[in-house]
């Protein structure tokens, strides 16, 4: 018989966390009830600087005015509307916005929710590209090892972290992976883009020669993989793939849900990098997280060669009920208004130089073994213990959140990612949290 017994609104058993040790996190809990630029407040009243933009998110700092008010008048306006054969007026804003900030001829956009379906959405446009050009036969997918894309079955079969893929199963047929880029022993320690390391994109040239570009439909990757630890690109890696990618004919994908709006020191990493993708994904920093929305930017040949047949005919049977919401539209414009008016891509990039700094002083801390670093990104690698990985990186997390640090740990390493309105004094507050936590560790 189940269990019919009522649950109290403060009751922790109902709601199954994602990526969370729930029976760890249940025993001793962590909440968070408010927020407000810089820092979130917690339920026993505590200020608590967040050091990854709620969760590289929040690039614009917490509880902007103009995004509140933004999205309270599209609801008061209009709530909802079908973006299946109907239009809204602020998709079309918000889509021509992202067009003239996004490199390149990305100057195509397709609304989903979170970037997880964007990751499956570009795979999908991807397929649909080479039908539509006569190459049906262009089907397989290339990811690369330790790369994160997201949840969905497309996403984590391309996805190179083997704890998201162990339970699942084989995914997707179809897929193979590049070799990850990071070497502690060559790049330990480097500043912004390791030296080392350019070669390893010519493995792209084996797995052409291994399954033939006929075979090939495109290449996906971070322009620095996030999720994974912070791992920057060598120089001249990303230019190697994307000659690889255009001499063999195979759509070059950005994940850039990470890197984009900023995070890098520029608008997108395809800009700090130099590097023109055939599509980019981008959320996160999209709607300051304030609503969740994500996006699909295409090149004009992606995106025209699909534009065939009858003009009453559907080009792509893709879409979600929630594509270009209304509320997550209001947000994201909002969003970019302040990105533009204040000014914040820029002051990424003056303050990258202090931040780097800050965050390589913590060289030579116990346990500390790499720094790395790009944009108003960072991470610190620390040492496992012995038997049990990631244990005392947890309690790294856990000891910079009781002193008034928000951190997140990814294995054994932390990643830094502070909204893009930090200033000089709260990095430094940062440092001195993480030096003193780490002096301490066993």
């Amino acid at each position: 018989m189940p269990d019919t017994a009522q649950t109290t609104v403060n009751d922790l058993g109902p709601y199954w966390m994602p990526f969370t040790a729930n029976r760890q996190f249940k025993a001793a809990p962590r909440m968070l009830v408010g927020a407000k630029d810089m820092h979130y407040t917690t339920d026993d009243g505590r200020q608590v600087l967040d050091g990854i933009a709620g969760m590289w998110c929040v690039n614009a700092g917490h509880g902007r005015r103009e995004i509140i008010d933004a999205i309270k008048a599209q609801a008061e306006r209009m709530d909802y509307a079908t973006a299946f054969q109907m239009g809204h007026p602020g998709a079309f804003e918000l889509a021509s916005k992202l067009s003239n900030i996004l490199p390149g001829d990305l100057n195509h956009v397709f609304f989903a929710n979170s970037g997880s379906e964007a990751v499956d959405t570009a795979l999908k446009i991807a397929l649909a590209y080479h039908r539509a050009n006569g190459e049906a036969t262009r089907t397989r997918l290339i990811g690369r090892e330790r790369g994160y894309h997201g949840v969905g079955f497309g996403g984590t079969a391309v996805g190179g972290i083997s704890n998201n893929r162990k339970q699942f199963g084989t995914m997707l047929a179809g897929i193979d992976h590049l070799p990850h880029t990071h070497k502690l022993s060559e790049m330990a320690f480097s500043k912004g883009q390791p030296v080392w390391g350019t070669h390893l994109a010519e493995e792209l040239e084996r797995i052409v020669a291994l399954h033939d570009a006929s075979t090939i439909a495109a290449v996906i990757i971070e322009p620095m993989a996030g999720s994974t630890g912070v791992l920057v690109p060598p120089v001249g890696y990303l230019d190697r793939i994307r000659q690889i990618c255009t001499k063999h004919g195979i759509l070059l994908i950005f994940d850039e849900v990470i890197t984009g709006f900023g995070r890098t020191g520029a608008a997108f990493g395809a800009d700090r990098f130099g590097v023109q993708p055939d599509m980019m994904i981008m959320a996160k920093g999209l709607t300051n997280a304030a609503v969740p929305m994500s996006a699909v930017a295409a090149s004009d040949a992606v995106h025209d060669t699909l534009m065939t047949g009858p003009e009453n005919a559907i080009e792509l049977f893709h879409g979600y009920t929630y594509s270009g919401h209304p509320l997550a539209c209001a947000a994201g414009i909002a969003t970019l208004d302040i990105y533009v008016r204040d000014g914040l891509f820029d002051r990424a990039a003056e303050l990258a130089p202090y931040w780097e700094d800050a965050l390589h002083s913590l060289k030579g801390a116990p346990h500390v073994i790499d720094i790395r670093n790009i944009g108003l990104v960072g991470a610190v690698e620390v040492a496992s213990r012995d038997g049990a990985p990631g244990a005392r990186t947890y309690d790294l997390f856990v000891q910079c959140f009781e002193e008034g640090l928000l951190v997140r740990q990814t294995g054994d390493t932390i990643a830094l990612s502070p909204p893009l309105i930090i200033d000089k004094t709260q990095i430094d507050r940062m440092i001195d949290i993480i030096g003193t936590v780490l002096k301490r560790l066993d």
